[in-house]
């Protein structure tokens, strides 16, 4: 072992700053890897035609208290907003309002009983404090039981299909439940739903935890992809990237695991038969910005066999940024032929389902676009996926790993990301005493 504890994280997204920043305000020699040119992950940043955007879009619900933890620490606690939200649903040719019970109660193509069991089923969700029996049922199942078969087919299946393709039957209760939950319980009031967002954007809590990490002594190399997790016997010792090798006490990959059985050939059989077990969706996210507004609706979902993609999230509604932004993604599978498509093509079919919308609608409206692809970005979290995810301790000394895949049975969120990088950091440091 080396004198001085050094600890080396891979990937200098959301989870693996504030792992860095963790111990390196506890003392630690700290180092961050990245392969990107840019912090910040899935929240980086990019130049978005003279605007600065995140390359996907993030929002902030009342539940995430780690999140709003973290930026009382760093002093940013006044730059989180909250503003009232709405949410449209499209179906039948028609742009309904979907965020207040009113709306639910006056959407023609639902009867009355399953309106009241759709309202029960949210009030249901808000409350659940154990998941678990849910993880042992499918998704379609505990919907189908709540609505019954033809509302679920309005409400959700298309979502389900277009987001999982032929596996969505295969997705955990566990999962859509606690998605529901967040949104429900991110309110002011039975009427009126409230969503955060941070002035800057997550660039602004990527840089003040870049700043904290290098006035402790912390390193962020970028463009620095690491290339093996070096090890002795079952201990490891180190990373190997293109410009030689890094000796450290404790690895922590933040990265998607998927690539580790190819950067940690130390791994046992089981790690990786349980790594290559977990499947993902990728993303292809088409970025417009628009010279007016779309709507007034900062998330619109979308039932239309004619538009393919299951919603548009119009995220100026929720930050109001200098010019107006719309987000329309794509979740597919790697073999789906749209994964190969040009840019220009799904900007033009995304502009083209924003005109089945609104046939008045302009594309001429469009000043600029941008399409971001994330090869793993969703899991699929098939029934029973609690027990299929690896755990963050590996059979290597000193090597721990976690991705976004270990949010669940919650959501992809930058807020779950913080509440992993504290149980990296726990279980890290408990290794080195």
């Amino acid at each position: 072992m080396i004198a001085e504890p050094t600890i080396i994280i891979i990937g200098a997204g959301p989870m693996g700053l504030v792992t860095a920043y963790l111990f390196a305000k506890r003392g630690y020699k700290v180092q961050v890897f990245e392969a990107d040119d840019r912090i910040g992950g899935m929240s980086a940043h990019f130049d978005f035609d003279g605007l600065t955007l995140e390359r996907y879009y993030h929002f902030v619900c009342k539940t995430d208290a780690p999140l709003i933890q973290l930026l009382k620490q760093l002093d940013l606690e006044d730059e989180l907003h909250w503003k009232p939200t709405r949410m449209g649903f499209y179906y039948r040719g028609e742009l309904h309002e979907w965020s207040r019970p009113d709306a639910l109660f006056a959407f023609p193509y639902l009867r009355k009983r399953e309106k009241i069991r759709y309202a029960l089923n949210v009030l249901r969700a808000r409350t659940m404090r154990d998941w678990r029996k849910l993880d042992q049922i499918t998704a379609t199942r505990w919907l189908k039981d709540w609505l019954g078969e033809s509302a679920y087919e309005l409400l959700w299946q298309p979502s389900f299909a277009l987001k999982f393709h032929d596996r969505a039957d295969e997705i955990s209760a566990a999962w859509i439940a606690t998605r529901i939950r967040r949104v429900a319980l991110s309110r002011r009031n039975a009427f009126q739903e409230e969503m955060g967002y941070l002035s800057g954007g997550s660039e602004r809590l990527l840089s003040a935890l870049r700043a904290r990490i290098e006035a402790s002594g912390g390193e962020i190399k970028l463009k620095s992809a690491v290339r093996q997790v070096l090890t002795k016997g079952r201990q490891v010792t180190g990373v190997e990237t293109a410009q030689g090798r890094v000796l450290a006490d404790v690895v922590i990959s933040t990265v998607p695991i998927q690539y580790l059985p190819a950067m940690v050939p130390a791994f046992s059989v089981e790690e990786r038969n349980r790594i290559q077990a977990i499947d993902n969706i990728g993303v292809a996210c088409v970025v417009l910005k628009l010279r007016e507004p779309y709507s007034p609706y900062f998330w619109i979902n979308i039932n239309d066999p004619d538009i393919p993609v299951p919603g548009a999230i119009e995220y100026t509604n929720l930050n109001p940024l200098a010019e107006h932004v719309l987000y329309v993604p794509y979740y597919l599978t790697p073999d789906h032929p749209k994964w190969s498509w040009g840019d220009e093509d799904l900007v033009e079919e995304a502009a083209s389902a924003l005109r089945t919308m609104r046939p008045l609608w302009d594309p001429d409206q469009v000043l600029a676009s941008r399409v971001s692809r994330y090869r793993y970005a969703q899991p699929i979290c098939e029934v029973g996926f609690g027990d299929r995810i690896p755990p963050i301790e590996t059979s290597i000394r000193g090597f721990f790993m976690a991705d976004t895949s270990y949010c669940y049975p919650e959501d992809r969120s930058i807020s779950e990301s913080i509440g992993l990088a504290y149980a990296l950091a726990s279980a890290a440091e408990s290794s080195l005493s």
